[in-house]
């Protein structure tokens, strides 16, 4: 039996992407590579075990974009009696330009990309077949509709010549091949339309990552997910200019033989602005790389940690009055949006933390830094000349301790011990002196390393200076606004944002609108804590398949069953309760945090994806065995067998009495740890 599948993606940046798979599967993604985003995350780091699984039958479609293809595909051919090469060849003969190669990622799948320029020539054509058969107009200045237009098309054509390649070669043969297309997203959803009114023989799914107007809404601060049921959809799509692209979101969600969506949250939403309720619920998942050595993860949290306080004191220099032994990193990072990301819910709960940690008179300082791209200038002057005085006097000390050192030793040799002014040199106390009066600063350390355009409207400065976080030496709480993504060239921190997230203690995402959450997802994965919500597919997602998540280190905020005062006390409460665990505890966290990847793995969450698949070919062919979900349930993990089930501040100690300066980060046996925790894995097997 030989069964194909193709999926079909467009991100808002990645523009598409759709995988074609078999059962002896042929399964293409079409996509743009090297660029960010949920969708984009989704394709690529599920490639490894797609290719996996369906080895060469497994192949991904997509818009060719130079830029991007120069770096991320070897372009190649396929072998010329195969269907993908006859289909490509039809193609080509219809004056369309396309390109074949592999993705340069884990799995190296094939891939072919289709140039949208050399079709535009058909775009009324395929807007005239689209009225004809669904009576859905699109507006000629709507560059990226119209750019869905043509590749959905190409994407139908193409299949159209597959189908009939792999028909012709299994001529005489009992049973035809079986066909399902998985597309991704309204945009991706035009392709998935022209099959279906083509009355091509492919088996179909569409899965939406997130509705279009459901993003729409919630860029509007609409109480949103109160008021679901009562939105009229086509008034406020017409309201917004995107009817058009509405209607293509949900003609494709109709025509579908399978809808999926990314988690409950979205599926509830999908139910009623797109009034289909989702057949599986596909959630996202990750290519987890484990360590061999159970204690690696945290060495690379110190390890980060250590870049980070090299950046703290350059930024704080002139008050660096705090004890980094004794500071705590939190983070938020994403998309700039201001209130779906739930950066206002966080400001305001640092404000809170603020003032719980000066009234119980605490030796902890939480740095909190918020990474959303903004526009601006430049770098902030103050931001590099700290980094400035700080590398100078770094250097000045190394230069000192290398002569101090090289003086001790001439001396010795003589057979007398050095006395203390022959240590240090009036010379040498001339530049550290210099170096010291280097650091004194008159103002305050900048909340913003970055000089940001129109700085007086930005909502994050507006936020903080509402809140008056502005890093004095009175406040327990600093805010460092990072207003661009992180990268190793970055001339304050040098980290990628991966080295930057092992190196933080918590990260806080309380997001308002977030079908999925990759940030708390990948924070998982590296054993860090993380802060999610009720409203949220992977606060959803835990909730349902972790027994007590907040033991495992995922703290659910609740944005969904009481008011948003209540919101911020309870994100207020949880970061001030992490700030009082000791670093012993911190440790033993960040551990049971990290046996939470392997519910997160591809490996365990793509049976979602060949459930949806099945389900689909049997709609189709009836004649199939239908989905086998046995293997589909509930992920079970238990709360931990220690106590209490989170290391909490109320305990005097951890479950297993401290030695006396096992505090110690880099001495803490990890694996002795688990032994005396005797925590429990999925199956309640001790680990």
């Amino acid at each position: 039996m030989n069964k194909i599948v193709i999926n079909s993606v467009y991100n808002n940046v990645v523009k598409y992407i759709v995988s074609l798979k078999s059962i002896v599967i042929n399964n293409m993604d079409i996509f743009i590579p090297s660029l960010v985003g949920g969708i984009y995350t989704v394709i690529r780091s599920k490639a490894y075990v797609s290719t996996e699984e369906m080895g060469e039958h497994y192949c991904l479609l997509g818009p060719y974009k130079e830029h991007c293809a120069r770096t991320e595909v070897e372009e190649g051919e396929f072998s010329p009696m195969s269907p993908l090469n006859i289909a490509v060849r039809k193609i080509r003969d219809k004056g369309f330009k396309v390109h074949t190669g592999t993705w340069l990622v884990d799995g190296n799948p094939q891939i072919i990309l289709f140039d949208i320029g050399s079709a535009t020539w058909k775009l009324d054509d395929f807007k005239s077949e689209l009225w004809e058969t669904s009576h859905i107009g699109i507006p000629s200045g709507d560059l990226e509709t119209n750019d869905a237009i043509v590749l959905g098309y190409m994407v139908a054509d193409f299949i159209g010549e597959f189908h009939k390649a792999a028909n012709n070669m299994r001529s005489g043969m009992d049973e035809p091949p079986h066909i399902v297309a998985h597309f991704h997203e309204w945009q991706a959803g035009v392709g998935l339309i022209g099959l279906r009114t083509r009355h091509t023989d492919v088996a179909t799914v569409f899965t939406t990552h997130a509705t279009l107007l459901g993003r729409y809404l919630c860029a509007g601060n609409t109480d949103f997910y109160n008021n679901l049921a009562k939105f009229k959809v086509d008034e406020e799509a017409g309201r917004r200019q995107i009817y058009h692209r509405y209607c293509l979101e949900r003609a494709a969600t109709h025509l579908a033989h399978v809808f999926t969506t990314v988690s409950e949250i979205t599926g509830f939403e999908a139910e009623h602005l797109l009034k289909r309720r989702p057949d599986i619920i596909t959630p996202n998942g990750l290519n987890v790389k484990k360590f061999s050595a159970l204690h690696e993860f945290q060495n690379l949290h110190a390890l980060s940690k250590d870049k980070i306080h090299e950046f703290v004191r350059g930024h704080f220099y002139g008050h660096y009055d705090f004890d980094l032994d004794k500071t705590l990193y939190f983070f938020i990072a994403g998309r700039y949006e201001f209130g779906n990301k739930g950066a206002d819910v966080f400001i305001e709960a640092l404000a809170r933390l603020n003032h719980y940690l000066k009234s119980s008179h605490s030796e902890m300082t939480v740095v909190a830094f918020l990474i959303f791209p903004a526009k601006t200038n430049n770098f902030n002057v103050e931001s590099l000349r700290g980094h400035a005085v700080t590398k100078s006097l770094r250097d000045t000390l190394n230069d000192i301790q290398q002569k101090i050192g090289k003086r001790m030793y001439e001396i010795c040799l003589s057979g007398r011990l050095p006395e203390p002014d022959e240590f240090l040199r009036k010379e040498d106390t001339v530049k550290i002196k210099r170096c010291i009066y280097a650091l004194q600063r008159d103002g305050l350390p900048p909340v913003t390393t970055h000089n940001v355009v129109d700085d007086l409207n930005d909502p994050v400065l507006n936020a903080i200076r509402r809140c008056q976080l502005f890093n004095t030496v009175n406040d327990r709480v600093k805010i460092v606004f990072h207003p661009e993504f992180l990268s190793s060239t970055n001339p304050l921190f040098g980290l990628d944002y991966e080295e930057f997230v092992r190196g933080c203690h918590l990260g806080v995402f309380p997001s308002y609108y977030e079908p999925w959450g990759y940030t708390p997802a990948e924070c998982t994965v590296m054993g860090i804590p993380s802060i999610t919500t009720n409203l949220s597919g992977f606060g959803c997602f835990m909730t349902e398949h972790v027994a007590d998540p907040m033991s495992y280190g995922i703290y659910v905020v609740d944005r969904r069953f009481i008011s948003l005062e209540s919101s911020v006390r309870q994100l207020a409460q949880y970061m001030y309760d992490f700030c009082r665990l000791n670093r012993r505890q911190r440790i033993i966290q960040r551990n049971r945090t990290e046996r939470l990847s392997d519910l997160l793995d591809w490996r365990n969450l793509g049976i979602y994806y060949r459930q949806a698949r099945m389900k689909a070919l049997h709609i189709v062919y009836p004649e199939l065995a239908p989905a086998d979900e046995s293997g589909v349930g509930r992920f079970n993990y238990p709360r931990p067998i220690s106590e209490p089930p989170s290391p909490t501040s109320s305990r005097a100690t951890t479950p297993a009495p401290s030695i006396h300066g096992s505090d110690d980060e880099d001495e803490v046996d990890e694996e002795k740890e688990l032994e005396e925790l005797g925590v429990a894995s999925v199956d309640g097997s001790s680990r």
